[in-house]
């Protein structure tokens, strides 16, 4: 899969795709990736791209010119084009999977009070929020969409991981113990050392519920939960465990 974004910070996505699993990634050509400076194709000397928004007020706009020469310049017209915007629509797993089946994204970051409309009108297949607030880059909100895609790329994760993860069930994940078996005077808990994996199991999906029940309970309205297990996040809140 190829990422190709579009930027006038190239230089804050940069170090994400030389670091850790992304730069196994790239190295093993599992992911290509291309980083564009919008202001490369600006007209004046000083690589203006952004101006006053038409009707006033507060702020500056992306310009259409430079943005829609950037876009033509990579293809956009004929590959999945996002734009990161807090009034896109919310970014969740399933649109991670999604997108995880394009060969190639283009995605072109904010900035100011964003695009002006007539390029999103003519280029963007989907707006893409990361969340109900602001940032001031729009940088940053596309690397929480390439991370979340990537990550599902066959021979990026182990698939086993990937099947446990929270959300990849309707519900969020059990919690996580390793070694040493006393942290502070904190001990794991006992069935996690029973080698005993149907047991395990079992309590790993009854804290899986918990978890949710406590995080994020409209989530429960969504997951497949039988009536044994409505029992057991009853048995749990009881017990205290």
């Amino acid at each position: 899969m190829k990422f190709t974004v579009l930027s006038l910070f190239p230089e804050i996505l940069q170090g994400f795709f030389d670091s850790s699993i992304m730069a196994k990634a790239v190295e093993k050509g599992t992911v290509e990736y291309e980083l564009v400076n919008i202001r490369d194709y600006a007209f004046d000397k000083h690589k203006t791209c952004d101006d006053a928004p038409y009707g006033g007020g507060a702020g500056m706009v992306m310009k259409p010119e430079p943005v829609a020469l950037t876009l033509d310049a990579v293809g956009a017209a004929d590959k999945k084009t996002i734009y990161m915007t807090p009034s896109g629509r919310l970014f969740n797993q399933a649109i991670a999977e999604e997108l995880a089946s394009e060969k190639e994204i283009v995605i072109l970051c904010g900035r100011y009070e964003g695009v002006d409309q007539r390029v999103i009108d003519a280029y963007i297949d989907s707006e893409i929020s990361i969340g109900d607030y602001v940032l001031s880059s729009g940088e940053t909100a596309s690397l929480v969409v390439i991370d979340a895609v990537y990550r599902l790329l066959d021979g990026v994760i182990n698939s086993e991981s990937l099947e446990e993860e929270s959300f990849s069930t309707g519900l969020l994940e059990y919690p996580h113990y390793t070694r040493p078996e006393t942290f502070r005077g904190m001990k794991v808990p006992e069935i996690l050392l029973s080698g005993h994996h149907a047991n395990i199991q079992k309590w790993r999906r009854g804290k899986s519920l918990e978890k949710t029940k406590k995080n994020r309970p409209e989530l429960l309205a969504k997951a497949e939960i039988s009536e044994k297990e409505i029992e057991i996040i009853g048995e749990i809140e009881k017990s205290g465990d």
